[in-house]
C-alpha cells in the first residue's frame, strides 16, 4: 500500500452516509417485500434475521473490503492519493426482480397447493437461494468474457430490458407507495428530487438521502403522536402513524445471528429441476445485466480516472454474489452507479470499508427489524424510485440516439408482465370467475380492454422478449439483417422450449409450460409453437432483405 494514500479521509464520511443509507433503504425493502410478497413476517420473520441478512452480511463485507483494498494497490501502484474504490451493495434491480417474479410466485404457487405460510415461505426462500447462486456464476464466468459479451449484444436490448422493469417494478409500484402515504413520503421525495435532479447539496453538506430517511421518520413519528392524543384522527393521518407495540416487539429479536452455511437447503431444490428451471428466464438476463452493469461502472470509474482491473474486480463481484447464496441471502451484489458522484464527493477507500463494517454489524445483530420498526420504508423509497428513474433515463440516454426506438420496443413485454401483476393480484381478491374459467370460454377474452391469453403468453419469459425485440429492432435501425435474423431465430427456438409465451394456467395461478412437459391435470395449457413459427416467419423475411437491401433502397430517416 502507498504510505501517502490514507486509510481514512474526512470525505470519506460524505462517501459513507450516501452508500449506507443506499443500502439501509435496500435492507428495509428487502424485509419489508419478503414480508409482503412472500409470506416471510410474523412467526417466518426467522428466515429474513437468521438467513437472509447473515448473508447478505458476509457478501457485502467480502466486496466492500476487497474494493478498498483495490483502490489502495492502485494508488501503490500509481503513486496517486486521490483513488476512490468502487462503490458495491446490494443489487436493487435483481433483488425486486427475484421478489416479485421467483420468490413471490413461488410462496403463491405453493399456497395454492394448500401449504402453510411458513412451508410457502421456506420454497420461497430456496427458490431466491437458486436464483442469486446462479446469478453469482454467471456473474463470475463473465468477468471472463464480458468484453465479449458487451460488445456482441446491443446496447439497447440490455438496458431497455431494465429499463421496462423500472418502469413497472420499481418506479410505478414505489410512486404508487408515495400516494398511498404521502404524508411521510413527499417531504423525502422532495429531498431526493432536489438532490439529484437540481444537484443542490444542502447546508452543512449534509448526504440528501440521509436528509430524506430522517424527514419522512420524523413525520411519521409525528402523526404517531398525534393519533396518540386524537385516536379518532382522519385516515390520512392514522394511515401514517407508527406502530409503537412494533418497536418493542423488534427490540426483543436483537442478538447475534451469524451466517450459516445452506448448501444442503440448496442442492434440495437444485435435485427437482421441475420447480427451478422455469425461472432460468429470469435468472440468466438478470445475471446478464448484472456483468453489463457493472462492467459499465468499472469503465464510469475509469473515465473518471480510476482505471481499475476488470477482470478481478467482476469477479469478486460474481464471488460476492455466491458467497451471498451460499450462506443464506437472496440477493445478488454488484459494482454500483456513481463512482464518479463518490470521487467528487472526496471519498476515497475508507467510505467502502466503514459501510461494509456498519451494515455488516446491521444485518449480524438483527437490528434491521428494529430499524424498520422505526424508519417506516416510505421515508426512503424515494430514493429508490429515483434508481428506477435513472435506470430508465439512461436507456434512452446512453444508447445511440438512433437506437431510442429501439429501446422503447424492448419495453412492451416488462410493461405487459407488470399489467398481469396487476391483473392476477385483482383475480386472486375478487373471489369470482377465474382467469382459467374465461379464457376456457373464450381465447380472446378481454380483461377492461386487454386480451386476456396475449398479455399471460408475453409476460412469460418477459425478460428474453424485451432483449430480443429491442436486438432486433437495433439491428434493423443499422441495416444489419443477417444479426436481426439471428436473434429472431433464438426467439423462435426459446419459444418452442417454453422458456418463453408457453404457460399453463390453473385457476389463477400460471406456470411455465416446457416442450416435453405434460401440463398439470385440469390447467388450460398453451404450447408457444404458433408464435415460435411466427417468428421464423419474421427470421426468414429479415433473412430474405439481406440479400435485396442497398443504399439505393433506404428510405429517409424518421
Amino acid at each position: 500500500m502507498s504510505s501517502d494514500y490514507p486509510i481514512f479521509v474526512k470525505r470519506d464520511l460524505d462517501g459513507f452516509f450516501g452508500l449506507f443509507v443506499d443500502n439501509l433503504v435496500q435492507l428495509l425493502a428487502i424485509v419489508g417485500l419478503c414480508g409482503a410478497v412472500c409470506g416471510m413476517s410474523g412467526p417466518n420473520e426467522s428466515f429474513l434475521v437468521v438467513y437472509i441478512l447473515p448473508g447478505a452480511a458476509l457478501s457485502l463485507i467480502v466486496g466492500n473490503v476487497f474494493y478498498a483494498w483495490q483502490a489502495h494497490r492502485l494508488a501503490a501502484r500509481t503513486g496517486r492519493d486521490d483513488i476512490t474504490a468502487l462503490p458495491y451493495g446490494i443489487n436493487t434491480p435483481s433483488m425486486l426482480v427475484y421478489i416479485f417474479f421467483v420468490m413471490g410466485p413461488a410462496f403463491r404457487d405453493a399456497k395454492e397447493l394448500g401449504l402453510t405460510d411458513g412451508a410457502a415461505a421456506a420454497i420461497a426462500w430456496k427458490l431466491g437461494l437458486v436464483a442469486c447462486l446462479g446469478s453469482g456464476l454467471i456473474e463470475f464466468a463473465g468477468s471472463f468474457v464480458a468484453e465479449r459479451i458487451r460488445k456482441s449484444t446491443p446496447r439497447a436490448a440490455l438496458l431497455s430490458t431494465l429499463a421496462g422493469i423500472a418502469i413497472g417494478f420499481i418506479s410505478m409500484t414505489f410512486a404508487l407507495q408515495i400516494f398511498q402515504k404521502p404524508l411521510v413520503a413527499m417531504l423525502p421525495l422532495a429531498v431526493v428530487l432536489i438532490t439529484y435532479f437540481s444537484r443542490t447539496r444542502f447546508p452543512l453538506g449534509i448526504p440528501g438521502g440521509l436528509i430524506a430517511v430522517a424527514l419522512g421518520t420524523l413525520v411519521a413519528w409525528l402523526m404517531t403522536a398525534v393519533t396518540h392524543f386524537w385516536p379518532d384522527a382522519p385516515a390520512w393521518i392514522s394511515t401514517a402513524a407508527m406502530d409503537v407495540e412494533s418497536v418493542h416487539t423488534a427490540s426483543g429479536g436483537v442478538g447475534f445471528f451469524p451466517p450459516r452455511f445452506v448448501g444442503t437447503e440448496i442442492w434440495e431444490i437444485l435435485s427437482e429441476p421441475k420447480q427451478w428451471l422455469g425461472y432460468l428466464s429470469v435468472i440468466i438476463p438478470m445475471g446478464l445485466f448484472n456483468v453489463i452493469g457493472s462492467l459499465q461502472n468499472i469503465e464510469s470509474a475509469e473515465a473518471a480516472g480510476d482505471r481499475f482491473d476488470t477482470r478481478s474486480s467482476l469477479a469478486v463481484n460474481g464471488i460476492g454474489t455466491v458467497a451471498a447464496a451460499l450462506f443464506g441471502s437472496c440477493f445478488p451484489t454488484t459494482i454500483y452507479i456513481g463512482h464518479p458522484g463518490w470521487k467528487g464527493l472526496g471519498a476515497r477507500a475508507g467510505y467502502s470499508t466503514l459501510n461494509g463494517i456498519v451494515v455488516t454489524v446491521i444485518c449480524l445483530t438483527g437490528t434491521v427489524g428494529l430499524i424498520s420498526s422505526i424508519v417506516p420504508m416510505e421515508s426512503g423509497i424515494a430514493i429508490v424510485l429515483w434508481i428506477g428513474i435513472v435506470i430508465t433515463a439512461q436507456a434512452f440516454q446512453t444508447t445511440p440516439k438512433e437506437h431510442a426506438p429501439a429501446v422503447a420496443m424492448g419495453l412492451f413485454p416488462a410493461i405487459a408482465a407488470w399489467g398481469m401483476t396487476v391483473t392476477q393480484g385483482a383475480f386472486f381478491a375478487s373471489g369470482g370467475k377465474t382467469m382459467q374459467q374465461l379464457l376456457s370460454d373464450s381465447s380472446d377474452a378481454l380483461v377492461n380492454g386487454f386480451l386476456l391469453h396475449a398479455m399471460i403468453s408475453i409476460e412469460r419469459g418477459y425478460i428474453f422478449t424485451c432483449m430480443i425485440l429491442s436486438a432486433i429492432s437495433a439491428c434493423l435501425i443499422d441495416r444489419r439483417f443477417t444479426a436481426a435474423g439471428i436473434w429472431a431465430t433464438v426467439a423462435a427456438i426459446l419459444a418452442m422450449t417454453g422458456l418463453t409465451h408457453g404457460y399453463q394456467l390453473s385457476g389463477n395461478s400460471f406456470d411455465f409450460l416446457f416442450i416435453l412437459q405434460q401440463p398439470t391435470e385440469g390447467s388450460l395449457a398453451f404450447h408457444a409453437t404458433g408464435i415460435a413459427v411466427g417468428y421464423l416467419l419474421f427470421a426468414a423475411l429479415v433473412f430474405a432483405m439481406s440479400r435485396f437491401a442497398s443504399v439505393e433502397s433506404e428510405l429517409p430517416k424518421y
